[in-house]
């Protein structure tokens, strides 16, 4: 398991709230750990729609950016939640794509308090940067907070015959 705001690579991605103002989970780790001068940027922000991405500097954290995108709430999947959640990482490797990021580390978004279910969440992960990926060169990492969700995408990346070495 790993801690999202140790990585050294180039970005990394906070699963924010729509404030962009810190929270819980992931979020608020992230915030915890690049000091109160995220905070400040963020508050220039202007918040974050669902699905969308914004990219800041990483401040006091090893990572050169944090690209913050705003999972959807689980809501049962008939209201667009798959696409929203798509959007997420695809707007965050656009991001990232756009300011020379090589490296970049995600969470597994809204799987936390947005109640999205572990294992559709890991296989819309996938998929959209699966898409994404092949005209792209970016690294990425998943930067899974426990070994239940470390598995399931180690064993969607396995079943989708994901190239690892990107």
């Amino acid at each position: 398991m790993v801690d999202i705001t140790t990585l050294s690579v180039d970005a990394i991605v906070n699963a924010a709230n729509s404030t962009l103002l810190g929270g819980g989970g992931v979020d608020g780790a992230i915030h915890r750990a690049a000091g109160p001068h995220l905070l400040e940027f963020c508050e220039t922000l202007g918040g974050c729609p669902t699905g969308e991405a914004k990219i800041s500097p990483g401040f006091n954290l090893p990572a050169t950016y944090v690209i913050h995108t705003v999972g959807p709430v689980w809501q049962g999947g008939n209201t667009g939640e798959e696409e929203v959640l798509a959007a997420c990482y695809t707007n965050s490797l656009r991001l990232a794509y756009e300011n020379d990021v090589q490296r970049i580390a995600f969470p597994a978004i809204s799987t936390g308090v947005y109640g999205y279910p572990k294992q559709e969440a890991c296989n819309v992960a996938i998929s959209s940067m699966r898409r994404w990926l092949e005209p792209h060169p970016i690294q990425v990492l998943f930067a899974c907070f426990d070994r239940e969700t470390q598995q399931m995408y180690q064993s969607a990346l396995a079943a989708n015959n994901f190239n690892s070495d990107r």
